[in-house]
């Protein structure tokens, strides 16, 4: 299946939807049914399941790829789309549960640890409430984040696995930009959750999980830190450089009203915005995938991955991010006074990638300074790593 091919075809009719998508603070019935006819949402999915287990890189392409068209339906693909990836880590009568009956179920997340899950025999009891659960709404199961109270010095950070009918979706979603991604809250009310379906955090960082067991290729033996993260800047990249494309279109055949007059496509300065944001864009795409691409060589090798590598990748995603923000910056600031209108594309894409840029996983500082702490000869120890 070739699912960039098939998502090309639909991109006419998701930017047509964009507008809709931020209307209803969700992205639109018809788009989310395209995408899984598409095969969207199977790219990561174990092939034992019905998915395609695709190379990462193609996932990241064509995330791009909706992004461009409309950054909030880009944004959801991405996260849903990543998810059959960590569920493929967890044991196999979890991945039972979710896929067994059919291929198709999307699962949404939010891992920060705002639940608390405490022991119950061979079950355990979760509760809590969690923020930014983005494609909730469309969601048949969800990750969620708890920590578990014991004798350690810290608590254990675990992720479970929870289906629909052991969750509530709480609608205050209503945000600046990525209006469109549904995030809403998700309320957890005490719930028994099986053992199979609690994953370790730790086992993130050691790169090992249950459901390698059954999962034997190179695509899960890939660090969370780093599948994840590039999960979340493919979208910001996506926005901006389709928003590149749409504002080389609008301004090709402009004239200023100011400034002397004359045709705007033959303003210098617009000239070297243009330039500046390619060059960023492309620096983003290039560093990404390279970097995707080596640990997936590793993996597929049997090599240990280099720490080295996992602190880089982690580097390149945020600066991706980075700049990706410098990039839509320069055109939103060349582009005039018409591109403050609300429904502007160049408006909704700049207000998007902002908007993406303030998840965790985007701390440039922090990543930077784990980076740093590295190459400085130094132990570095994080999840998303």
């Amino acid at each position: 299946m070739d699912v960039l091919t098939s998502v090309r075809d639909l991109l006419p009719g998701i930017r047509a939807r964009a507008a809709e998508a931020e209307e209803q603070r969700t992205v639109p019935d018809t788009t989310m049914k395209e995408l899984v006819e598409a095969g969207v949402f199977r790219m990561l999915q174990p092939r034992r399941y019905g998915g395609l287990e695709t190379h990462p890189v193609r996932f990241y392409e064509v995330v791009r790829a909706l992004s461009g068209a409309c950054g909030s339906t880009g944004w959801v693909a991405s996260i849903l789309g990543v998810h059959p990836w960590h569920v493929a880590l967890f044991d196999e009568a979890a991945q039972d549960d979710v896929w067994a009956d059919s291929p198709d179920h999307l699962v949404s997340s939010s891992y920060a640890p705002m639940g608390r899950l405490s022991a119950d025999g061979d079950r355990h009891r979760l509760t809590g409430r969690w923020s930014f659960s983005s494609g909730c709404d469309h969601a048949d199961w969800a990750l969620l984040g708890a920590l578990v109270p014991g004798a350690r010095a810290k608590p254990e950070f675990v992720t479970v696995l929870v289906p629909r009918r052991d969750f509530t979706v709480v609608d205050v979603w209503d945000p600046v930009g990525l209006r469109g991604t549904g995030s809403n809250d998700v309320v957890v009310e005490d719930v028994s959750v099986p053992a199979h379906r609690v994953l370790s955090n730790a086992e993130h960082a050691r790169l090992t999980g249950p459901g390698q067991a059954v999962n034997t290729g190179p695509l899960y033996r890939l660090p969370f830190g780093a599948v994840f993260t590039t999960t979340v800047t493919s979208p910001v990249v996506g926005a901006v450089a389709g928003c590149l494309d749409t504002y080389v279109d609008a301004m090709r055949d402009r004239t200023r009203d100011s400034l002397g007059g004359g045709r705007f496509a033959e303003d210098q300065f617009a000239q070297v915005a243009v330039a500046r944001a390619a060059s960023e864009i492309d620096a983003a795409v290039l560093q990404l995938d390279r970097n995707i691409c080596e640990l997936y060589d590793h993996a597929q090798a049997g090599r240990e991955l280099p720490m080295e590598l996992r602190l880089r990748t982690r580097r390149d995603q945020v600066r991706g991010t980075e700049r990706a923000l410098e990039a839509i910056d320069a055109l939103f600031k060349t582009a005039g006074g018409s591109s403050l209108r609300r429904g502007n594309p160049i408006e909704r894409a700049w207000r998007d990638a902002h908007a993406g840029s303030v998840h965790v996983a985007n701390d440039v500082e922090r990543a930077l300074a784990m980076y740093g702490r590295g190459r400085f000869g130094f132990p570095v120890e994080d999840n998303l790593v």
